[in-house]
């Protein structure tokens, strides 16, 4: 038995460093994808038909995903007490302006609207959306934030990104120059 268990530590100690190894390679290949080849995936066959969704505006006023038909669009879910979407918003918002003929939606998802109003205004949101009632699970499937949902000019949903992606603007150029 004593001459088994040095043995076994060196085994151990050659296999350990080759765990770690492999998990970050791991970890790596899921970075690029969720980064690099996830939002590039726009393929027709996976596209389904978006729901004829209304939104009160925070600035008054109504939205219809339907009145956005012949535009790319861009639904923006988010949550104030979402911290990956203080980050990600900033960036979907600077790509809007740049952007002026792609339509961005921000929409507060669950909030009342005096919460949607100060954040909008402390991270310079502009076209806010309310869904007090939490449509946005069953309609568009966001399951976490931030999620921003692709529709094509024909109505489709084309894509559906979930959680903080670093290069969004990257993503929405890729999909707004495939869908326009």
């Amino acid at each position: 038995m004593r001459r088994s268990l040095p043995s076994i530590k060196r085994f151990g100690a050659k296999i350990a460093p080759r765990v770690w190894d492999v998990l970050a390679i791991v970890a790596i290949g899921a970075i690029v994808w969720k980064l690099l080849v996830e939002p590039r995936n726009l393929d027709v066959g996976r596209a389904y038909p978006a729901p004829h969704a209304t939104y009160a505006r925070l600035d008054g006023g109504r939205f219809g995903v339907t009145g956005a038909r012949g535009h790319v669009l861009f639904l923006d879910f988010f949550a104030s007490w979402c911290e990956p979407c203080k980050v990600e918003l900033p960036l979907v918002e600077r790509w809007a302006n740049a952007h002026r003929r792609a339509m961005v939606v921000p929409v507060d998802v669950g909030e009342p609207k005096a919460v949607a109003a100060s954040f909008a205004r402390k991270y310079d949101l502009h076209g806010v959306v309310l869904d007090p009632h939490e449509t946005a699970e069953p309609y568009f499937a966001v399951r976490g934030f931030p999620t921003v949902v692709v529709v094509d000019p024909s109505g489709r949903i084309r894509a559906t990104w979930t959680g903080l992606n670093p290069a969004i603007g990257l993503a929405m150029s890729n999909a707004f120059q495939t869908l326009k």
